[in-house]
Formats: C-alpha cells, structure tokens, sequence
C-alpha cells in the first residue's frame, strides 16, 4: 500500500522473495502527494521489517511493547488475510525479535465462505451444540441470522470436529444429522434455515477446505519461526493476539481447530486493533517514532517458505487430528 500511495515500483513484490523499495520510514509534504492538507503538514510512512512484514506489525509491535519487553518468550500475532507473526525472545538485556508472514486469505474473517459476512446484525457468531445435538446459534443483534462472521467459522468448525460432524481429515461426515446436499453434490452442514431474510444458511466442504488452509498456513507460521528462534510452542509464555478478528474469535476454538497452540489459556491476551493504536502513538510522539524505527531495524524478517521443512509441516497441520 505504500509502494502505490508513493507510486513505487511493485513488479518484485508480485514474485518471491517479495523486496521492498525500501523499509525505513519515510517522511515527506503532504503536497508532494496532491493531498489537501494544512499548509506545511508532513506524512510519516512507518518503516517495515521485511517481505510483507510492513508498517502496520511495527506499529503492532510498537503499541504492544508493554505485553514483550520483559523476561520470557512472546508471541505476537495479527490475524488478517495476510497474517503477522513475530516471536520476540525477552531473555537478555535487548528483546530479540523474528517475524514473518503467513498469506493466509480470508476465510477466518468469513470470506471465501459460502454463507461468509463481516461482523454485522445477523452475523452468526457463535456456534454450539448442545447434549442433544441441536444447533445453538448466537446472532450479532438477536436478529434472524443472514450469514456468518469469522468467529462463528471458527466456533462452527470447533463444534463440528468435537461433534464428529467433521472428521479429524476435514470431510463432513455422512452421518451428521444436519448434513446436506447441494445442487453441485457436494456436502454442507444446514446451519439455518430460510427466512424472510435470507436463503437457508449452509456451511460447505469448500468451506472447511478454506478454513483448513488458512488456519494450517498460521499455525506453520507459528511452529517454523518458533524454531527459527530456537524455542519450542509450548515453551512460549504470552500469545499476544491483535487485531480486529483477534478481538472477537474464541481462543478455545481456535486451539480446538489447530490454528492456536494448545497452551493455558491464561497465556493469550487478546488486544484488538493494535496497528491502530500503534499508529496514534506515533501521530502523537516523535519519540515513538524513533522507537517504532528501532523495532523494525532490530527485527529479523524470517522468510518461512524458503524453509526445507515448510511443505511437510503445512500438511501435517492440515487436518484436525489432537
């Protein structure tokens, strides 16, 4: 985004592995951009780390300083269609800091998902189900449902797999007393049934496909730069999560899917918009700027793909095995 906003260069972005113009931060007139601001008003443009590592997860970083500067291992995770990660390693006098990206799509904020919306009124975005096997719905507004939001993917997911609804390999069971068929012959999961404001809601075998690519694409983020760092998952004492979708999902459904390492769940802190704030801070501060510089310049950019054993364990996180 900001190779467009400045008009840069963006041919080598398109092909692996991914070099920006540059990732220092830029400072320049507004005017120089055609922008009707204030006489005299300068844009910032955050520095970034590498790849697509950009300036939002150093803003990120910068505004969850307080979460990672200090003795023990920390994950810090933006959760989006491209997804941050960053493990920072608080065990020495200087935090070090390993980050990497994981293209992810958008299936966990419920797009590419048959019946997917955004967080809105009549978003589904709880899913369970109870002793007797009926569905139980929670529906943004207590409004008749029209679709479902990314939380519900994951709650859904969660409930069918604990269900045997889904089986461990992503397939819905033939047995699942709320499957059926569409017109192409595929299976899905009746999740609503017609109103007068919407069609009958399903859930499809697309639909888990999605799901299993994105949540195995961050969790592999999650397991190779662990290693990059030299720590193992369950030696990892904060998962920060960020983000908007971070703000809403259920941290139980996410490890139940595999998307989330199955630790304590006292460990996770969920933070919410944390470019957000990041950016404030640095609107606000000279100072943050300078800090926000410092992050990224000391911040190894981890280029997962380029790994020998990448393939193998993107696979191995495919399924819903425990």
């Amino acid at each position: 985004m900001q190779h467009l906003l400045l008009g840069w260069p963006v041919a080598q972005l398109g092909r692996a592995p991914f070099v920006a113009a540059t990732s220092e931060a830029v400072d320049l007139p507004a005017r120089a951009l055609g922008l009707a601001l204030g006489a005299g008003t300068m844009l910032h443009l955050a520095p970034g780390i590498g790849g697509f590592v950009g300036g939002d997860h150093v803003a990120a970083l910068l505004a969850t300083e307080p979460h990672w500067h200090r003795p023990g291992t920390t994950l810090l995770i933006d959760i989006g269609t491209n997804t941050e990660i960053s493990i920072v390693r608080g065990d020495g006098a200087q935090p070090r800091i390993w980050s990497a990206s994981c293209p992810s799509g958008p299936a966990l904020e419920g797009g590419h998902i048959g019946c997917g919306m955004r967080a809105a009124e009549g978003a589904i975005e709880r899913v369970a189900i109870d002793e007797a096997g009926a569905l139980r719905l929670g529906v943004i507004g207590a409004a008749d449902p029209v679709g479902l939001c990314g939380s519900g993917v994951l709650d859904a997911l969660a409930a069918f797999v604990d269900a045997g609804w889904v089986d461990r390999r992503g397939r819905i069971a033939a047995s699942c007393p709320a499957v059926a068929t569409t017109d192409d012959g595929a299976k899905s999961i009746l999740l609503a049934a017609a109103s007068h404001r919407a069609p009958a809601l399903h859930f499809g075998q697309r639909d888990v496909r999605a799901v299993q690519l994105a949540k195995s694409a961050i969790r592999t983020g999650i397991v190779l730069l662990a290693a990059e760092a030299g720590v193992a998952e369950d030696a990892i004492d904060r998962i920060v999560i960020a983000g908007a979708f971070g703000a809403y999902l259920r941290v139980e459904s996410g490890i139940a899917i595999g998307l989330l390492p199955p630790l304590p769940r006292a460990r996770f802190t969920q933070v919410g918009n944390a470019a957000g704030l990041g950016v404030r801070q640095m609107l606000a501060s000279t100072a943050d700027r300078g800090r926000a510089a410092e992050i990224a310049g000391s911040s190894r950019y981890v280029e997962l793909s380029a790994r020998a054993d990448f393939q193998k364990t993107f696979l191995h996180h495919l399924g819903f095995a425990p």
